[in-house]
């Protein structure tokens, strides 16, 4: 392994499903022990390039690696050093968040007094001690995506990826949650690469992120080098850039009957 090589880099990577193209010639370069958020609307390829990016999905053609090891030929030492939160969120109905997260650190190879001494304050960070003794299949979707993290971060792992990470989530755990990958970050030099919706939090959290749309990167670098690329002011919005290099989709639907100040109410049979 090389440490100076990026935390993750692609080259041309592609998936077609049939004859859609979900992800097309992705050229990626995430350098290590940044915050990487990676954006785009419904459907641009975001959760399929995690998906391959993590050795969960092959790539169609292309190639990529991901801690300096290749997720084709060497997805096992790739899934040494990731964690992964899904958007699927694959976890064992049957189990409690105790049971689920001792599971994934016995596959990690951690000693059971190891996983002993972490699983309490994860479970105490995340606010799920008081739910300890419930089986997850009981969990509100919250619940089941603090569990999904804490299955993610029980190995301490090199590179985070987190797949809408804080949707459903509350602001309290949401402010802990994120602290705790600052200090990742700062501390351990923790990759996190995390795809979101959410501009605000992008813009405030993540020293890069990257935009993909239709399967292709069309933007990637600091949130100022973005502004300057599409010609917006400093003060510009993240959300501005975004849109400014997504562009809308069409003319905008007129919905009148819910707009209009004053609108005929439907007339009952007679």
């Amino acid at each position: 392994m090389n440490n100076q090589s990026p935390a993750i880099k692609t080259d041309n990577l592609t998936r077609k499903f049939g004859d859609l193209t979900a992800v097309d010639h992705l050229n990626l370069s995430v350098e290590r022990g940044i915050i990487f958020g990676f954006l785009g609307p419904n459907g641009a390829g975001k959760s399929t390039t995690i998906n391959m990016l993590t050795a969960l999905l092959p790539a169609t053609s292309g190639s990529a690696g991901v801690g300096g090891f290749d997720i084709q030929k060497e997805p096992l030492e790739v899934k040494r050093r990731i964690g992964v939160a899904p958007e699927g969120l694959s976890l064992y109905q049957r189990l409690t968040a105790s049971e689920q997260i001792e599971l994934v650190g016995r596959l990690h190879g951690l000693t059971h007094a190891e996983i002993e001494r972490r699983i309490p304050p994860l479970l105490d960070m995340l606010e799920l001690e008081d739910a300890v003794d419930k089986m997850i299949i009981d969990y509100s979707h919250g619940m089941r995506k603090k569990t999904a993290l804490a299955c993610a971060l029980i190995h301490a792992p090199e590179i985070l990826f987190l797949d809408e990470p804080f949707e459903g989530i509350d602001p309290i755990s949401t402010r802990a949650i994120k602290k705790l990958l600052r200090d990742m970050r700062t501390g351990r030099g923790t990759t996190i690469f995390f795809s979101t919706h959410v501009m605000e939090l992008a813009e405030r959290f993540c020293d890069q992120v990257g935009i993909i749309n239709k399967g292709q990167l069309i933007g990637t670098g600091s949130i100022p080098e973005l502004r300057r690329r599409v010609n917006l002011s400093e003060d510009a919005s993240l959300e501005d850039v975004f849109l400014q290099m997504v562009g809308t989709q069409g003319e905008e639907a007129e919905l009148d009957w819910l707009t209009a100040e004053s609108v005929q109410m439907p007339q009952k049979d007679v």
